[in-house]
């Protein structure tokens, strides 16, 4: 595996590495959905975070949450059982099919971040739970500003990413099968900076296992008010 202290693709367009994590994540999907189905269960952190964020939602007045880059579903499910109108959205056509298959009851549909089919003002919230972890540093912003354009005036959203200062190309995932990913870590510093660029408030930061050998972080940001 390469690892490098650059966060960029370097001579990969994005339909290149947009096709490249759509393959990879098609070829693992049910091997990834059965490593994540009961994920939060081991996660007391990431079950108070979002349970924050579902407060946050109603306190905003409610509505359609997004949860991008859902994978199985399993966080879509967990946000709806506990009140929230969330449906959930992803690049992997098998991801969607399984989550579709794991939750019939609830909404999935096959799109990108980086184009995001959603209508301007339409979601009261908005979830990227370590779903920007293959999205290269120059598309980021781009990414940012399609979640300012589709979040309703108040909206939180939540950011979920691993932390660091390197990338480095997955070429194995779940149940050993190829992948050709880039897994990009980032300083909360930065991602705060990006959000704030794209007309965010950063409302708070959390850290998780920040001495271990996978830390994360979370942010939590609103839209700005536009004068």
């Amino acid at each position: 595996m390469l690892e490098d202290g650059n966060t960029s693709d370097p001579g990969r367009s994005t339909d290149d590495w947009l096709a490249d994590t759509r393959t990879s994540y098609d070829t693992v999907a049910a091997s990834y959905a059965d490593f994540v189905r009961d994920s939060l269960v081991k996660e007391p952190y990431l079950r108070a975070v979002l349970a924050l964020f579902t407060d946050l939602v109603h306190a905003a007045g409610g509505g359609p949450v997004a949860d991008l880059g859902c994978g199985p579903g399993h966080v879509t499910a967990h946000l709806q059982a506990h009140g929230v109108e969330a449906f959930g959205m992803d690049l992997s056509p098998a991801m969607v099919d399984i989550a579709r298959q794991d939750h019939p009851g609830l909404r999935f549909e096959v799109g990108s971040m980086t184009d995001l089919p959603l209508a301007d003002c339409s979601v009261a919230g908005l979830l990227a739970f370590w779903s920007l972890i293959h999205i290269p540093d120059d598309a980021i912003p781009t990414v940012f500003d399609h979640f300012r354009r589709v979040l309703r005036p108040g909206g939180p959203v939540l950011i979920g990413f691993h932390v660091g200062a390197q990338s480095r190309l997955k070429t194995e995932g779940y149940g050993g099968l190829p992948m050709k990913v880039y897994v990009h870590r980032r300083q909360p510093e930065q991602m705060a900076t990006w959000l704030r660029d794209a007309g965010f408030t950063v409302d708070a930061q959390m850290l998780l296992d920040p001495d271990g050998s996978s830390p994360g972080a979370v942010l939590i940001a609103h839209p700005t008010t536009r004068n």
